[in-house]
């Protein structure tokens, strides 16, 4: 029987996690976003007194190399793939997390191993102890 502290136990987790994240579907990183406003049309609708305006317009907002990037989201199907794409994107920092934990513990557990030199490494000269004559 293995306890939950157990290399066996971690091992066998940290497995599971790993088919976890390879079992995952599409995933994008980001945000959905509503946005409204006035168009540049003086003669348009949104520009009349207590008019919402337009929108809500949908977006999905990311990052790519530190700069912000902003893609509309047509329709509803776009948005329910969009959500879709990020919740998987959110399980996989979730599996992340859990699987840095448990390396963590194994790394923790598992006991270091004796150095055994090569035959190469034992044939190196050790440096000498003694100390130089000073000039």
């Amino acid at each position: 029987m293995t306890t939950p502290e157990s290399l066996e136990f971690l091992e066998q987790q940290r497995i599971n996690i790993t088919h976890q994240i390879a079992a995952l579907g599409d995933l994008r990183c980001g945000s959905i976003t509503s946005t409204s406003g006035r168009c540049g049309k003086p003669n348009c609708h949104c520009h009349q007194p207590k008019d919402p305006g337009h929108g809500p317009n949908l977006r999905l907002t990311f990052k790519i190399n530190g700069k912000t990037v902003t893609e509309s989201l047509p329709d509803q199907p776009a948005t329910r793939k969009a959500e879709r794409e990020i919740a998987e994107f959110r399980k996989l920092q979730d599996l992340h997390k859990e699987l840095i934990e448990v390396n963590a513990q194994i790394c923790q557990l598992r006991p270091s191993e004796p150095d055994v030199l090569s035959p190469e490494e034992k044939k190196r000269r050790k440096r000498s102890k003694r100390k130089s004559r000073a000039k």
